[in-house]
């Protein structure tokens, strides 16, 4: 039992130790992270829940030429897929203020732009 311990204890020495030596300075490299998820979640979520707006129109328009169980599914689907179009969008449109207000240290802004230049950037 021990053993295991020392062990875990060890390894879990030796990844912190390699997270400093990769990421050098920790606060930029925090700092780094939390932009580029942000300039991620910019660069992915608009797309998704476009896709999923589509999804929903393809499947619940697919359900209409079903009988009628599998058109009260297609509509579950349906409005499944709009509801995480829904969502998408709220986190988008959430993302930087949220991450701001965690991440908000000695005047540290967080950059969350479109990565292509131009169009939606808060």
């Amino acid at each position: 039992m021990k053993k295991t311990a020392v062990l875990l204890a060890l390894a879990l020495a030796m990844s912190l130790v390699a997270a400093q030596s990769i990421l050098g300075d920790t606060s930029t490299g925090v700092k780094g992270g939390v932009s580029q998820l942000c300039s991620d979640l910019y660069t992915l979520m608009p797309v998704a829940a476009m896709l999923m707006v589509v999804f929903a129109g393809v499947i619940y328009a697919s359900g209409q030429m079903m009988g009628a169980e599998t058109r009260a599914r297609a509509n579950v689907w349906a409005t499944a897929a709009l509801t995480g179009a829904l969502i998408a969008i709220l986190i988008v449109t959430v993302a930087k203020p949220v991450l701001q207000a965690i991440y908000h240290q000695n005047g540290f802004e967080i950059q969350c732009g479109n990565p292509l230049g131009g169009g939606y950037s808060p």
